[in-house]
């Protein structure tokens, strides 16, 4: 099977746009000439130029990720190079701004079009769409609009949508079987928007982090910008995934600022799991008696008649020592969960115990198929069954009831099991 890919995000430093698509490039450099040719490929950014480059805060190495518009020219105060802890951040959803201009003002509707129309890849838009769609619900909630009524400001101007961009064409090519976060910093004193000072985390970014882990690392200043939650929020579902996995690599994407006393980064951690083809994905009620006055005719139809239940998964029956070495037989059934006591009471009907002994268990189930080859006129099936070391395949029992003798039953399966690898060759 193959190897799952399951990244965590540490924020150590705290996380936004740049240092997201810093840390996923840093992970996998070999992208980066990928990324540039693909943000020439929208509208709005197709003049944006973006640099890797090595950085080392003295404690950590890892990368950071500018930007630069190349018709604006790098003095262009545009041109701030993704310093997130000095984002401008002004979340204010405006009506009358159709267009991208030199302030940043862009209306999410515009950026839809704009992705929509580009020349990027279905997976890219895809991503980078939900990410505006976060951040544009959140603004929503914030001003008392609609998403589709939204003008972003800051998060609108080139470099967060190159940001955003950037981040979705990587998400795409890393293809991350799932994602999870750790505790979010969530920073303090106030942020100095064009409406005024606003407090830390910005009102949209903390409808962003809804349900996040979050930590007060008693170091202030803005940690999560807008753009940054919105990644998290569209990319980590939960926490981490149960079970064993193995580290392989880990990485940082840096911001600007110094912080005192820790590291200004996002790490990211990269697993490999090995895809499990069995699971504990479902769950099944356990009903255990012992019988020592029932006759064995009796207790046969009696599995019988519980084995023929539509709420009966399986019914084994074991001889078993009483008191007094007496001879009696243990009964365990296997039903649905919901029909526990359904079956319960079946079992106290058909059987002459006077007591069942129930609890529900977690099962772990193989996904299984059918496969039939043909012999001679007749059909013979075969039940596939996908194991941790492999896939197995073995004929049903019944596909040879009509063949007499033990050596003609053997040759009878080895002809059988060839026909089959013929058919299938990824079997036996």
């Amino acid at each position: 099977m193959d190897d799952v890919l399951e990244l965590h995000l540490d924020p150590v430093g705290g996380v936004a746009g740049d240092m997201f698509v810093a840390a996923l490039l840093d992970l996998r450099p070999d992208l980066n000439s990928g990324l540039q040719a693909a943000l020439k490929l929208c509208p709005l950014i197709e003049h944006v130029e973006c640099k890797l480059l090595p950085h080392h805060d003295g404690v950590l190495t890892g990368s950071r990720f500018t930007v630069h518009h190349a018709l604006l020219g790098a003095d262009d105060p545009h041109d701030h190079h993704h310093d997130p802890h000095h984002h401008v951040h002004h979340p204010h959803a405006e009506h009358d701004h159709g267009h991208a201009d030199r302030h940043g003002h862009v209306a999410w509707q515009d950026i839809r079009s704009a992705l929509s129309r580009s020349a990027l890849d279905g997976d890219t838009i895809r991503h980078a769409t939900g990410i505006f769609e976060k951040l544009a619900e959140a603004e929503a909630r914030v001003h008392g609009t609609t998403p589709e009524d939204v003008t972003f400001h800051e998060v609108g101007a080139w470099d967060s949508i190159a940001d955003i961009v950037s981040a979705a064409w990587l998400i795409a090519q890393l293809g991350a079987a799932h994602w999870s976060a750790g505790p979010v910093p969530l920073g303090s004193g106030r942020v100095k928007t064009a409406h005024g000072l606003l407090p830390v985390p910005a009102p949209a970014t903390v409808h962003l982090l809804k349900d996040f882990d979050v930590i007060d690392d008693g170091i202030g200043g803005e940690r999560i910008t807008p753009t940054g939650a919105a990644i998290l929020a569209y990319l980590c579902k939960g926490t981490a995934l149960p079970g064993r996995r193995v580290l392989k690599a880990s990485s940082h994407g840096f911001g600007s600022r110094r912080l005192p006393g820790i590291s200004n980064c996002l790490r990211l951690l990269a697993f490999e799991r090995r895809e499990e083809v069995s699971a504990f994905n479902d769950a099944v009620a356990v009903l255990e008696c012992e019988i020592d006055d029932q006759t064995g005719e009796d207790i046969a139809q009696a599995v019988d008649r519980l084995r023929d239940r539509p709420d009966v998964r399986d019914v084994v029956q074991m001889p078993a020592f009483g008191k007094k070495g007496r001879m009696m037989t243990h009964l365990q059934v296997l039903a649905d969960p919901s029909k526990g006591r359904d079956v319960a009471a079946a079992i106290l009907d058909e059987t002459t115990t006077i007591g069942v002994r129930a609890m529900t268990a977690e099962r772990m189930t193989l996904s299984r198929e059918q496969e039939t080859v043909e012999h001679a006129g007749k059909i013979y099936a075969f039940k596939l069954v996908d194991r941790p070391s492999g896939r197995t395949a073995k004929l049903e029992a019944d596909s040879l009831t009509s063949t007499p003798g033990a050596a003609a039953r053997r040759s009878l399966r080895r002809l059988l099991e060839g026909l089959l690898k013929q058919k299938r060759g990824d079997l036996l």
